[in-house]
């Protein structure tokens, strides 16, 4: 493209994709901007095809993993498992909003813990929603649970986030030191959300729900599925535990799962496969992509010299400065070109284990201030949308500006408590 400076056309291409990816124009999915992006960058051969290639293969262990987890996912959704689960706890809630919303957000965090969070924001956000009409409740409420656990629980294991594999990638730490990192930060998150949230709700929470709510019995396929997913948590922790990468024994315990149930109930698996959501796939391989150009340029190289100049100095600024910058980036740019450049960041500078966890924090709990922040909280507002609610960026403002900040900085706080 003679005229134009390389660099300066691809730092517009990865805005412009940037932005059509978090507003959606036209209503056009979003991965086709990414890959769209993506693809006229490599064809004008402003990004190699070899690097191009070779920037898509780094996220194989992210995609194995998304295939399998949305598979279970969809196989809760289809086999009522997560309609069970809300429907039981809204008949225990006896009445009572707050209980009700004591347990959504128990039931909430279980599932972005062991399923991720993208599965809380797609499949128990519609489950959430019938429990709320059925005990006659204001939804919106308990919806936001969703929402703001989903990012909230998301670095509890390694498996609560798919971002968490793009930023650690093939340095995944061992699950004992996983969880050595980020107990304290998680339980501080997961608190201080329920905490303000609460709080924020409490006038919707007062409203007595009706106490008489049928449920019905568990299907066959349900428990299949809900024994599939208990393995697979298992496996999950396990291949952690022994310093494996995730993306394969994910996919295997997806599609296992899928097919025992199938072949059981003598089905047909294309249901399944076209409800899950595979333009999650081209998405972040395009991401892949369009940070592989943005390293090109090399403003990726300066920000990872600059942290870790800043940690030699001061270890305990780098953290506090890598957690509250990208955490701010990821509300502005969407988490998940930001967790990109934060794995490259991490990947090039040596940085101290605080300074890297402080960035996984900020991409997983940043998000949450704003509503085009984070992947799980799009597909959240998509499913809110589908039944007929509406939730403005000003709505979830309101309330993310409350939960979002004491929540990231209590997380830091944990997080500088432990800096071994």
């Amino acid at each position: 493209m003679p005229g134009f400076d390389p660099h300066t056309v691809i730092w517009i291409a990865a805005a412009l994709a940037t932005c059509c990816v978090i507003f959606r124009p036209f209503g056009v999915p979003e991965w086709v901007w990414a890959l769209s992006a993506a693809a006229l960058l490599t064809g004008f051969g402003l990004i190699p095809w070899p690097s191009a290639l070779a920037a898509i293969a780094k996220g194989t262990d992210v995609y194995l993993f998304l295939i399998g987890m949305m598979v279970l996912a969809e196989l809760a959704r289809q086999e009522g498992l997560f309609d069970w689960l809300a429907m039981y706890a809204a008949q225990h809630a006896q009445g009572s909003g707050q209980r009700l919303f004591d347990l959504v957000f128990l039931v909430g965090t279980l599932v972005t813990v062991f399923l991720s969070n993208d599965a809380t924001a797609v499949v128990l956000t519609p489950a959430v929603y019938a429990a709320a009409k059925a005990a006659k409740a204001e939804p919106l409420p308990y919806l936001f649970v969703c929402a703001f656990i989903a990012n909230a629980a998301s670095f509890v294991l390694p498996i609560s986030n798919p971002a968490n594999l793009v930023i650690f990638g093939s340095h995944m730490p061992p699950l004992l030191t996983w969880l050595w990192q980020f107990s304290l930060p998680s339980m501080a998150a997961i608190g201080l959300t329920y905490i303000v949230l609460r709080l924020t709700q409490r006038k919707h929470l007062r409203q007595t729900l009706e106490t008489v709510i049928a449920l019905q019995p568990l299907s066959s396929g349900a428990r299949l599925t809900a024994f599939g997913i208990m393995l697979t948590a298992a496996v999950l922790l396990l291949a952690s535990a022994f310093d494996l990468q995730l993306g394969l024994p994910t996919f295997c315990a997806g599609l296992a799962t899928a097919g025992l149930i199938h072949l059981r109930q003598r089905m047909s698996p294309m249901p399944v496969l076209k409800g899950v959501s595979w333009g999650v796939l081209p998405l972040v391989g395009g991401l892949f992509v369009l940070v592989e150009g943005l390293a090109q340029t090399g403003i990726i190289n300066s920000l990872a010299h600059t942290l870790a100049s800043l940690a030699e100095h001061s270890s305990s600024q780098a953290t506090w400065g890598a957690g509250l910058v990208v955490a701010i980036a990821s509300n502005v740019i969407n988490n998940l070109p930001a967790g990109l450049i934060a794995g490259s960041v991490g990947h090039i500078a040596h940085l101290p284990t605080p300074t890297t966890s402080a960035l996984l924090i900020g991409v997983d709990l940043g998000p949450n201030l704003s509503i085009t922040g984070s992947l799980a909280t799009l597909l959240w507002l998509i499913a809110v949308r589908r039944e007929g609610e509406h939730v403005s960026a000003v709505d979830f403002l309101r309330v993310g500006i409350l939960v979002m900040p004491p929540a990231l900085i209590g997380a830091l706080a944990a997080l500088s408590l432990n800096p071994g």
